[in-house]
């Protein structure tokens, strides 16, 4: 037996229907994610997500940008849910919350970073173990993202959302990135290099995405697309 075939035993599960049996009870799992999550958020009306990085400090300009959205939002009659966390997310609760609107937090469970804030509203606090899970809850309760400065997490997020759009499987709604200064670079290499040089995408996927520098612009880009349309969920 060479090498190879010694690590392959090695690391070979010794009884495979063991993997499989908790392959499925998995799966019950997932689903208790789903139930409670629809049954906690069914209810909640109008809301808007807000994301943007965890590591964000209390005295960033876009801490207290984000609040200030939030707070804008909920005289709006929108309530706001975020990943649960710190950083922005906590921004934009502790801005619902003072505007007396709904706080919703999704949170996750990481090894670190994440923790709830204390920001929340206590029955709108759900938490999970599951990111897909986690993300559809964001798309079908929320009538607009509004994406802060944030790392991988939040681009995932964004161009998840971005994607079920530009493939209709979800119903259109406002994608709203704040920031010029930080998002500038990135939408000029979409516009660039996906669309002009490798037209990997088409000019109308450009016009899904809307850029801005201040609370009252974000709050008036949702308010210009539901100027249109009836409040409804996105699935």
């Amino acid at each position: 037996m060479n090498e190879e075939d010694r690590i392959r035993k090695a690391f070979q599960p010794k009884d495979w229907s063991e993997i499989k049996v908790k392959d499925s009870w998995q799966i019950f799992k997932i689903i208790a994610e789903f139930v409670e999550a629809f049954e906690k958020l069914g209810k909640i009306g109008p809301c808007v997500s807000i994301f943007g990085s965890a590591r964000t400090k209390p005295d960033s300009p876009y801490y207290l940008l984000a609040e200030e959205i939030a707070y804008k939002l909920t005289q709006k009659g929108y309530g706001v849910i975020t990943g649960g966390g710190p950083g922005i997310m906590e921004a934009a609760n502790k801005g619902a919350h003072k505007g007396g609107g709904r706080s919703v937090g999704l949170n996750i469970e990481l090894p670190h970073e994440q923790y709830s804030n204390p920001y929340i509203d206590p029955d709108k606090l759900i938490n999970f173990d599951y990111f897909f899970v986690r993300k559809v809850m964001f798309m079908k309760y929320a009538q607009g993202y509004i994406v802060l400065p944030g790392g991988f997490g939040t681009l995932d997020e964004f161009f998840e959302a971005l994607t079920l759009i530009q493939t209709h499987k979800v119903a259109a709604f406002p994608l709203i990135l704040v920031g010029k200064k930080f998002w500038g670079g990135l939408f000029d290499w979409i516009h660039s290099t996906l669309l002009e040089k490798e037209h990997n995408i088409s000019a109308p996927d450009l016009d899904l995405i809307t850029i801005v520098d201040t609370a009252d612009e974000a709050v008036q880009a949702i308010e210009k697309f539901y100027s249109k349309y009836l409040h409804k969920p996105n699935f």
